[in-house]
C-alpha cells in the first residue's frame, strides 16, 4: 500500500460495535467500501457484490476471516459509525498525502443529499465541503446540524483546515463578520460574495461603484480587467473593477482586515438576447487586482462542476437512498474519498464515470487509483 495509506487512518477509528459482533475488522469494511465505490458501487448491496466477485484479491491485503461481510452488516456499520471520526480520518489523510492548499484558492459550498430524507421533521442531509480549486479535490467536509444552516457549519469546517497563505471564497450565505474573522485568524484571506442578506453592505458597495461610474477620476483609480469568451452559441463579456476605497463601508471596522471591494459584471448574449448581471464582493487582500479577483470568483464555481455535478452524474448521489442512522453522511464521505482518488490518477483523460468502469475491470488501473494521491498517480 501507499506510504500514507488511508487504511492506516481507517484503522485508527474507534469501532462502535460490541466485541462479540466484530466478525469483520472495521478498517477492512471501510476499505472494501471505498474500493467498491471507486469501481462503481452505489449501495451496500453493490459493495457486497463487488466484494464477493473480488474476494480472492481483496484478501491479499484486507482481513476477512469470515468471508465478505453482508450488505446488512456493512449498512449497520455505516449507520453506527460516528461521522466525526470518519471525517477526521479523511481530513488527516488528505493533510498527510499532499500540501494542497498553500497559496491556493479554497472554495466552500454546500450540497443537499436529495434522497436522504428519513422521517417527518428529520430533514435532509446537507454537507458543506472545502474544495481545492487548484488541485480539484475535497479537503474536508461537515454536515449542517438539524434545523440549522451553512452559517453555523462553515466555522466548524474552517477549523479543520490549514488556511495559512490560502484564499477562501464563499457565496453570500457565508458573508458573515465572524466567518471573515475566522479566516483571517487562521492565516488566510477571504473573498466573500455580498447579497441582500447583508443589505446595508450591499447597498454601500453598489453606491461606491455607481458613484465611480459618474466620476472619471474615481473610475480611473480602480483596477479594471475585461475578458470575452465565445462558443456554443453564446458570447460572454466579463468586466471586473476593484478598489481599496472602503471609506463608504459604515461597518468596515467590524469586517476583520477588510481591504478591497469588488464588482464583477457579466454580459451574456445567447440567441440574440443579452442579459446583464452584477455581483459584489469584499476581500481582505490589500489592493487585490481585478484580474485576480475575477479569476478567484470564477474558480470558486469549480466546486459546482468539479464536485457537486460529478457527484450527481458519475456517482448518482441524488439517487442514493442510504439514510439509516449515520449511514448517509458516512457514505457521502466515502464518495468524496473515491472522487479525490479518481480525479488525481494520472495518465488518463476520460471522465470520472469511465474511470470507475476501468477501475472495475482493470486491476492495474485500480491500484494506480488507490495510490494516486500518495505517490503522485
Amino acid at each position: 500500500m501507499a506510504p500514507a495509506s488511508i487504511l492506516e487512518y481507517f484503522g485508527a477509528i474507534a469501532d462502535p460495535r460490541i466485541d462479540r459482533s466484530k466478525l469483520h475488522p472495521l478498517e477492512s469494511i471501510l476499505m472494501l467500501s471505498l474500493i467498491a465505490v471507486i469501481c462503481g458501487a452505489d449501495s451496500f448491496v453493490g459493495i457486497e457484490q463487488f466484494g464477493i466477485g473480488r474476494e480472492k484479491w481483496l484478501k491479499t491485503f484486507l482481513n476477512f476471516p469470515h468471508g465478505i461481510p453482508s450488505h446488512d452488516t456493512i449498512g449497520r456499520v455505516f449507520g453506527m459509525l460516528e461521522p466525526t471520526a470518519l471525517r477526521e480520518a479523511f481530513r488527516g489523510w488528505m493533510s498527510a498525502v499532499a500540501r494542497l492548499t498553500q497559496g491556493g484558492l479554497v472554495a466552500l459550498d454546500g450540497k443537499t443529499l436529495r434522497r436522504s430524507f428519513r422521517a417527518p421533521g428529520s430533514g435532509f442531509i446537507h454537507m458543506v465541503s472545502a474544495w481545492s480549486a487548484q488541485n480539484r479535490v475535497v479537503l474536508a467536509q461537515v454536515k449542517t446540524e438539524e434545523k440549522s444552516n451553512e452559517i453555523t457549519a462553515i466555522p466548524r469546517l474552517l477549523a479543520l483546515l490549514n488556511l495559512k497563505g490560502c484564499r477562501v471564497s464563499i457565496d453570500a450565505m457565508g458573508c458573515q463578520k465572524e466567518i471573515a474573522a475566522k479566516i483571517v485568524d487562521g492565516g488566510g484571506d477571504y473573498l466573500l460574495a455580498v447579497k441582500d442578506n447583508q443589505p446595508t453592505l450591499a447597498a454601500e458597495l453598489e453606491a461606491v461603484f455607481q458613484e465611480a461610474r459618474e466620476d472619471p477620476r474615481a473610475l480611473a483609480s480602480m483596477d479594471f480587467v475585461r475578458t470575452q469568451e465565445k462558443g456554443h452559441g453564446r458570447m460572454e463579456v466579463r468586466r471586473c473593477w476593484t478598489t481599496g476605497n472602503i471609506g463608504r463601508v459604515s461597518q468596515r471596522k467590524q469586517w476583520k482586515k477588510l481591504s478591497s471591494l469588488v464588482l464583477i459584471e457579466s454580459e451574456r448574449t445567447v440567441g440574440g438576447k443579452t442579459t446583464l448581471e452584477q455581483r459584489y464582493y469584499i476581500s481582505s487582500i490589500s489592493r487585490i487586482s481585478a484580474k485576480a479577483a475575477l479569476s478567484d470568483a470564477r474558480n470558486h464555481w469549480s466546486i459546482e462542476n468539479g464536485l457537486h455535478w460529478v457527484l450527481d452524474i458519475a456517482f448518482r448521489e441524488d439517487d442514493c437512498r442510504v439514510r439509516a442512522g449515520y449511514a448517509g453522511e458516512n457514505f457521502a464521505v466515502i464518495r468524496h474519498l473515491a472522487l479525490n482518488l479518481l480525479k488525481s490518477v494520472k495518465g488518463t483523460k476520460v471522465g470520472i464515470k469511465n474511470r470507475r468502469l476501468r477501475a472495475a475491470i482493470d486491476e492495474s488501473f485500480l491500484l494506480r487509483v488507490l495510490g494516486a494521491l500518495s505517490d503522485g498517480g
